[in-house]
This record gives C-alpha cells, structure tokens and sequence, in this order.
C-alpha cells in the first residue's frame, strides 16, 4: 500500500532534541568531547565594557570558526549559512533551533579588535595543546620542523617591482595590511635616525604588492611567482600533534629564524624540551646546530648544510687532514695550509662576517705541487674557509650514521602529511585574510582544528569509555 505523508508543517508544537539528530561518529561530536573552552571568558574579560548592551558570545564565534577551519569552509557567509542550516553545527555551537546565528560582519570587527588584542586565538590554540598533552599524545621526545608556503590573498598582477618608488597615498584611504606594513618599517627604521634616511639597509624586494605588501614574492620549483607567507609547524614526533606554529614572510632566513622562537616557546610555556629535532638542510646551517648542541642540548637529525663541495673535479676540504691541535689543515702531499702566516703586532681573530676561518697553503709549496691541477687550477694557492662552529657540524655528521637518525628522517614525514592535509582537506591553500595579522590569525587556527580532527578521530567517547573498561 502507498503511503501518504502527515500532516504537513502546521504543528504548534514539537518535542525535538538537537542531541538526538546528531550521529553519535560525527566529526564535530569528538572535537566536542576534546574541547574545553571554559576559560576563554575570562582571558577576555578585561578587553570587554562592563556596561552597555550585550554582545555575542564570545564562545560562540570561536566554536563557529572552529566548524569553519575543520570543514574547509574558507568564507564567513558561507559558514553563517551552514551553522544556520546545518543541525549538527547548531549542536557544536550551542545554538537552539529558534537561537539567531550572528552576522558574518561580526567576526570581522572582533578580530579586528579585542580578539588580536587578547590574542584569544593564540590562547585556544595552547589550551587545546594542553589537552592533547593530558591525553597522552604529545611525548615531548622527539620534534620535527618544516615550513610551507601559502599563497596571500593578492593578485600577482597587482605589485610593482621592489625598485620603484611607491605612494601609498592617504593614510585615511590606505587598506588594514598597507598600515600595518608601514607601521613595521617605522618600527624597523624609526624617523630620524640615519638608517631610516638610506635604502642600504634594507634589502629590496624583487616585487612588492600594493594590497599586501607584507607578503613575499616567491616561486616553487617550475611554477610562476606569487604572493605568499610560510606556515612553520613544530610537531611532536608521537602522533604528529602540532606543538607551536609561526607565522613568517616566505623567505628561508625567516623560516629557519622561527624555530629558535617556536623551540624557546614550548620550553617556555609548556616545559617540553626534546632530545632530538628532525628537520631538512635549510635547518643544517652552523648557527642553528650550534645553538641545538652547544645552548639546547638537542640532538639534529638534521643534514649538514654543507657548501663546500665542488662541481670542477677538484679536492673537497673534506679531504684535506685537520689537526686540532696544530690549527691547520694539511694537503695530501703533507703541505699546511694555517690561518696566521702573517703575525700581527695586535692579535686578530681572523673570523670573517661570515663566522669562518680561512686557512691558507703557501704560494711556493702550491706552484710546485705535482697535485695543483686537481687542488687549485685557477687559482695560485689553495685556501679553505672553516666555520667557528665545525667541531658542531662534525658532530651532526655522526649523528647522521645512526639508526635514530633514520628513524628520525622517516618520522619527518609527518609534518609534509600535516601541510598536505591543511592544503586539500582545510583548503586552507589561499590565505583569506590579508597582512602579517591575517597569517597570525589563520595559521594557529588551522593548527587548532587538526589537533582536535586528530584527537576526535582518535579518541572517540565510545572508543574512549572501551579502553578504561578494559584498563
């Protein structure tokens, strides 16, 4: 027998309950289970007026850019319309059927607003990295590091090459991203000084954007150029939890320079310091393994960056044999090669900006070398340049012969399966808001909504209450 629908939509009243209609695997019912926002009143609670009428819940719009970064959904319009349609959204953020959801102009003007000012985002973010610490996911043993590029949200068409002079007009007409880019270069280079008055000090950008100007022009491997800023991830090495994320310009110098801030951060505030940090070449300079090693106390699986090799067939200097104790190389032949020929009556340190040491054979021992055309064909003597910081380097070529340094290398791969899944899954491949503070707002909420996916996926309730009944 067919069958008929009820009576139609006419029903005064209803017994429904939200709860009731939410699967009990949906994503967002785990990442509730995981989420403790019970502070998050009071960390803003002195940038609100104890007068005047009441705003929106602050809970609310974090629980709603949450649903956002977790299900990919990049613009705010369009999360306003699935909270309001959505009835497992509606559940995660609080929100009764017949409760208003706010207007997508109101996230704008909190950001803008107390939630930088409180830096409420960088606090989820930490809280939310507490719990997955409670929850045993973070071992604090080993990290790895890794950076990936983010296109800006400005157009290639619209920069100027770095070399022209730009007018940005009337400070009044100027966008949020050009004001805060020329508050940075005041900062940077305050009027006045004698710095500020000259272009040498700063080291021109090959293109610059007229609506971001912050963001970095740059290129992959066999792409056009764009405008784009870097994520720098610090993951555990346990579960590939994320444990601090920085925001930089896509520049490599700016890149490897956040680790010592992400590195000092999570000593800092979370007291986890790890044995050992994984990480590719642009994390092997001398500097950085010195400061691991010698200031950290942190074993890096990291390749030596190493530029000493040549392409010319020539003799590299890790042929040629140091002696510690002399302070010199010495050729195959026997020939020294020693960094004070020359003695000066006020001793020298001979280092060179470049925090190297050159060491140099003599002119005659080289022009009657019977091995000159494979030592030094173009050039009248041979000369080796050492870092300050070498005995570090040979250090981390002995850790690279270890069973743990290759444990470490396959681990790494974690952090490229994060930034996979942040660009195709997130879709979180463009960033949607412009400016340094834009990357600063986008970034840890990205990191936030994969560490409680992660945790949600993981640690179900159901999956939950099975492990402690059979503890």
């Amino acid at each position: 027998m067919m069958g008929q629908l009820g009576s139609g939509q006419d029903k005064l009243f209803y017994s429904f309950n939200l709860d009731n209609h939410v699967p009990r695997e949906h994503l967002l019912r785990g990442v509730d289970h995981f989420l403790d926002l019970r502070d998050l009143r009071q960390h803003l609670a002195p940038f609100y007026s104890p007068m005047g009428r009441a705003s929106i819940d602050p809970e609310l719009m974090i629980r709603m850019l949450i649903v956002g970064y977790c299900s990919g959904i990049r613009s705010e319009r369009r999360l306003c319309e699935e909270v309001h349609l959505n009835l497992a959204c509606r559940w995660f953020c609080r929100l009764g059927l017949e409760d208003a959801v706010p207007e997508h102009s109101t996230f704008s003007k909190n950001r803008h607003g107390r939630f930088r000012d409180s830096d409420v985002l960088r606090h989820v973010f930490e809280s939310v990295l507490c719990r997955c610490m409670s929850e045993g996911l973070v071992k604090g043993e080993g990290f790895a590091i890794d950076a990936s590029i983010i296109r800006a949200d400005a157009s290639s068409a619209h920069g100027v090459p770095g070399s022209d002079p730009v007018d940005w007009g009337c400070v009044k007409r100027q966008s949020r991203a050009v004001r805060e880019y020329l508050e940075e270069l005041e900062v940077a280079n305050p009027a006045g000084t004698e710095a500020a008055n000259t272009t040498e000090t700063l080291t021109q950008p090959k293109r610059i954007s007229l609506t971001d100007p912050a963001a970095h022009w740059t290129a992959a491997k066999g792409s056009p150029a764009f405008f784009a800023y870097s994520t720098n991830c610090l993951i555990d090495l346990q579960a590939g939890i994320i444990v601090d994320v920085e925001a930089t310009p896509a520049n490599r110098s700016h890149e490897v320079e956040s680790t010592r801030t992400m590195i000092d951060r999570v000593e800092r505030r979370r007291d986890l310091k790890p044995r050992r940090r994984a990480g590719d070449t642009a994390y092997g300079s001398a500097a950085m393994l010195a400061r691991m090693i010698e200031e950290k106390e942190i074993a890096p699986h990291v390749p030596v960056w190493d530029k000493t090799t040549r392409k010319d067939n020539t003799l590299f200097s890790s042929e040629f044999l140091w002696d510690e104790l002399a302070n010199e190389y010495r050729c195959l032949t026997g020939h020294t090669l020693r960094s004070d020929r020359r003695k000066f009556r006020n001793p020298r340190s001979r280092v060179t900006n470049a925090d190297t040491i050159i060491y140099r054979a003599s002119q005659f021992d080289c022009e009657s070398c019977s091995m000159k055309d494979r030592c030094c064909p173009n050039a009248p003597f041979r000369k080796i340049a050492r870092s300050i910081h070498e005995a570090v380097r040979d250090e981390t070529r002995r850790i690279a012969k270890t069973p743990e340094y290759k444990r470490s290398c396959r681990e790494r791969k974690k952090v490229e399966i994060l930034f996979a899944h942040l660009k195709r899954i997130l879709k979180l491949d463009r960033l949607r808001l412009r400016g340094p503070s834009g990357a600063r707002d986008e970034f840890p909420m990205a990191a936030t909504a994969q560490n409680l996916r992660r945790m949600a996926k993981r640690f179900t309730p159901e999956t939950k209450q099975m492990n402690q009944a059979v503890a």
